[in-house]
């Protein structure tokens, strides 16, 4: 190789890095901005009760897929940690669900706002695909609910075994 075209391909890769960078930081900041217009919107969320009674549906193990804004499941929410996947546990209580996260802060859903619990195939730009209806339930428990602003959203969660979620959608009628 020539130095023009040593030189020549320094300057292109860093050119692309540049551009990578940009590209980063405008999506970042496409996020932030995302985040503040829906903080208006959501308002405060729900706190934990300070005493449960006994878990009528055993936790369920999984992954923490996102929430949206009702009926639009592209639109993740993207306002304090909620717009982040991890794992996660799903316990039912007569007063509510409990979402506990690793490394984020516990989603508290009370039993008043829960609107309706169903399977669906995608959430949040997640799709796991179920099989035919009658074999598989769709890969994703799906939690409808009602903030304190009014503002309906859907909670996401993949559980680590799907037959749990008839465990989920018989009990989860809302009340």
């Amino acid at each position: 190789m020539n130095t023009g075209t040593a030189v020549g391909s320094f300057v292109f890769a860093f050119v692309i890095v540049v551009i990578i960078g940009v590209l980063i930081r405008r999506m970042l900041r496409g996020w932030k901005h995302r985040a503040e217009r829906q903080s208006a919107l959501l308002g405060e969320f729900p706190a934990m009760p300070d005493l449960l009674s006994s878990a009528i549906v055993a936790p369920t193990r999984g992954l923490y897929v996102g929430s949206t804004l009702a009926s639009q499941w592209l639109e993740r929410i993207a306002a304090g940690d909620l717009g982040y996947r991890s794992k996660a546990v799903l316990t039912r209580y007569p007063e509510g669900i409990l979402l506990e996260r690793s490394g984020a802060t516990p989603i508290w859903i009370p039993q008043d706002a829960i609107t309706a619990i169903r399977t669906e195939r995608g959430l949040a730009g997640k799709v796991i695909p179920g099989r035919t209806r009658s074999e598989s339930p769709a890969g994703i428990l799906a939690i409808r609910w009602r903030l304190p602003s009014g503002t309906e959203i859907d909670t996401g969660f993949r559980g680590d075994d799907r037959r749990d979620y008839a465990r989920w959608t018989t009990t989860g009628e809302a009340a």
